[in-house]
């Protein structure tokens, strides 16, 4: 299986460029534009974002342009055969356009409207910001939609936040009348008579506020909903503005990580190809394999939103951010390895923010390509120069795909609704660290996994991973009856098929829907401190099926479980009243088999439940062999193509480690003085990457 390449046979590797920063420097602009190009074929960069943040360049006052220097800074990248994703320039707006017309600055909660500022301040559903937008986006369209070196659009910049004024609300009203029909439905779905919080006029509905409406559940999820699909009309509305003149050319738009604000999957079909934002903490975690699981995780998630489709890594740092609390500079050898983790996950293009460092402003100390001593001859732009001959080695990798068989459920609105569910406990549910939780033993075993939500089709994988689906989206459970019937494996956990898309819990039993495939009733959970440790006792059929030991435990929530006769109990609770609940159960369904964790257990017991289900469901590893766990901190990731199979394997941690390869590949990266096809035992150095290649 594979992808047509999104832009020819090669890995695009570039950054973030905003010349106009330099418009007005002591150099001249000419002088910084000829050192950029230089600098930029020395580093082997062949595609950068341009215009992302122009707009105060381009119209100067309103309707008042000035192009002249963007005209010059395309057309010298192509002299030098560098490709553009041009950017739409709404993620900040000019001066002029808030002071002139108040109304596109955003409203916050408390229903205070900002001053002009920082960026992403705008309202999506403002008429004259879109009136002004389409303009802009118009003018750069019709001048540059053709340019030889623009191969894409990138839509804005990191799309986020709400508006809460006046215009959205009445957008909102007119959402919910359009979902709900009737005033006397909404209050039947919300369970407005709690409270006597019973609305009788559309107008009286408002969006969830701090001093206001925060108790409605169903409120807070559709306004949630109202949000995400509000932002995607402006993007959509930008999408076709330039896609009228230039309807050939893809367009994205910048994602960022596990981001809260919006449904990423319900955007995912209004654009041509994923990117996103990538800025993980290296070096912060004690824990050499939790950070690159995470930063994996994200990747899976972003290559899964279009089916596998390769992705775009839009933005990354070669260096440090500098807006965590804690900015750590990349180890030498990190900046390669995390982003050929991005390629072996499925992106086929390598990006940085940004090009040149800024002078002054915010972010005058984030990492960028070329700092402020104005060269590449520093520790990491010698980097980024090794890192681009690297990428030029794997052009033949563009394309490929990575063959998932397991999938992990993480499902946005799920994720509001936990949050936002008062109860079992207020102090964190952790939804997201769960998910990870699950994820982290088949990234350390080297087994392929997406990312997917309870939309996704589940026919194609083996096991489908669901932690915590607390409300369980229409049409879900009858994938999930019909996936498992039909011979997958299904994992749930506890807090599971509690509710449904509107906060109303299901009646009859949980897990809901589910009860019936999982063979249990949840009847009661508990939720104890984080320092209560809750031991479980391992039964016989555990025993035979793979767990070894006693010393298994659950923390944070216990769901008491009922097991239906046929079904079979694995692991139980050896604590107070608990004891003897089952804490591990399987249960045949037509063909398949379901299991059901009822607490947050340990990670020893998450480590032998995935080595037990990857020898009972014969899941293989990136090397195509039975996946057992690698040393702590080396990870495997394969993408494959008609031809090939592309191994990158990857030492996270700060010691030497030694993996054996089982048969002959052909090392891609080796210089041509050394050996290319090996076998046998590889060493690798802390925060090291080698990428193996071999014939199907």
């Amino acid at each position: 299986m594979s992808f047509t390449p999104l832009f020819g046979q090669k890995i695009m590797y570039g950054a973030d460029y905003n010349p106009e920063q330099w418009l007005e420097h002591d150099e001249g602009f000419e002088t910084i534009l000829n050192k950029d190009l230089e600098m930029m074929q020395q580093a082997h960069c062949n595609i950068m974002s341009v215009g992302i943040f122009s707009w105060a360049q381009l119209e100067v006052n309103e309707d008042e342009f000035d192009f002249s220097w963007l005209d010059e800074v395309l057309d010298r990248l192509n002299e030098k055969g560098i490709k553009v994703f041009l950017a739409t320039p709404s993620g900040a707006r000019p001066h002029w356009l808030a002071n002139k017309y108040p109304e596109v600055l955003r409203v916050n909660e408390r229903r205070e409207r900002a001053l002009f500022g920082a960026r992403h301040n705008h309202c999506m559903t403002s008429p004259k910001y879109r009136e002004r937008v389409r303009i802009i986006n118009t003018k750069l369209a019709e001048r540059y939609g053709h340019h030889p070196a623009v191969i894409g659009w990138h839509l804005s910049n990191e799309y986020g936040g709400q508006c809460h004024c006046p215009l959205c609300q009445a957008k909102f009203r007119e959402w919910l009348k359009q979902k709900y029909g009737t005033i006397e439905n909404l209050n039947k779905q919300w369970w407005n008579t709690f409270w006597s919080h019973t609305y009788t006029d559309w107008s009286y509905i408002e969006s969830p506020s701090s001093i206001g409406e925060n108790g409605v559940h169903a409120l807070y999820l559709d306004w949630m909903r109202f949000s995400s699909e509000n932002a995607l009309d402006f993007c959509k509305a930008e999408r076709d503005t330039v896609k009228a003149i230039t309807p050939d050319l893809p367009v994205t738009a910048n994602f960022m990580e596990f981001f809260y604000d919006y449904d990423y999957f319900n955007w995912a079909p209004e654009l041509d190809f994923i990117s996103w934002d990538a800025y993980p903490q290296w070096h912060n975690f004690a824990d050499p394999d939790y950070i690159a699981s995470y930063t994996a995780m994200n990747h899976d998630l972003m290559r899964s939103l279009k089916g596998g489709q390769p992705f775009v890594l839009m933005e990354s740092t070669p260096t440090n951010t500098n807006w965590r609390p804690l900015s750590t500079l990349k180890r030498p050898g990190m900046n390669i390895l995390s982003s050929l983790q991005a390629v072996a996950h499925g992106a086929d293009s390598v990006q940085y923010f940004q090009w040149r460092k800024s002078r002054g402003s915010s972010e005058k100390f984030h990492g960028a390509i070329v700092d402020h001593v104005g060269h590449l001859n520093t520790r990491a732009g010698r980097e980024v120069i090794e890192l681009g001959k690297i990428l030029e080695k794997l052009s033949e990798v563009a394309g490929s795909a990575v063959d998932a068989k397991v999938a992990i459920v993480f499902d946005t609105p799920n994720r509001w609704a936990v949050d936002n569910a008062q109860g079992p406990r207020n102090k964190g549910v952790d939804y997201l660290p769960l998910c990870l939780d699950y994820y982290r033993p088949f990234f350390k075993r080297g087994i392929a996994v997406d990312v997917i939500d309870e939309t996704c089709d589940l026919s194609k994988y083996k096991l489908v991973i669901a932690p915590m689906t607390y409300m369980m989206r229409d049409g879900y459970a009858d994938r999930v009856k019909k996936f498992v019937a039909d011979g997958g494996t299904y994992l749930s956990t506890y807090w599971s098929g509690i509710v449904n898309e509107t906060d109303l819990c299901f009646l009859g039993g949980f897990p809901g829907e589910l009860m019936d495939v999982m063979g249990i009733w949840e009847e009661e959970i508990d939720s104890l401190d984080e320092d209560v440790i809750v031991p479980v006792r391992l039964e016989p059929l555990g025993l035979e099926r793979g767990f070894k030991s006693d010393n298994y435990y659950g923390t944070q929530l216990f769901g008491l479980v009922n097991p239906a006769p046929d079904t079979e109990v694995l692991l139980s609770y050896d604590y107070q009243f608990y004891k003897g609940k089952p804490v591990l159960t399987r249960h045949p369904y037509g063909q398949g088999v379901a299991y059901y964790v009822a607490s947050r257990m340990d990670p020893g017991f998450l480590d032998t439940l995935a080595q037990m289900l990857s020898q009972e469901l014969k899941l293989t590893n990136a090397f195509n062999e039975p996946a057992m766990p690698f040393r702590e901190g080396v990870s495997a990731m394969a993408r494959c193509n008609d031809k090939y199979r592309y191994v990158f394997l990857s030492n996270y941690s700060e010691h030497d480690q030694m993996v054996k390869l089982n048969s002959v590949y052909e090392d891609m990266l080796a210089e041509p003085e050394q050996q290319r096809h090996i076998s046998g035992i590889v060493y690798l150095k802390p925060y090291d990457a080698r990428v193996f290649r071999q014939a199907l």
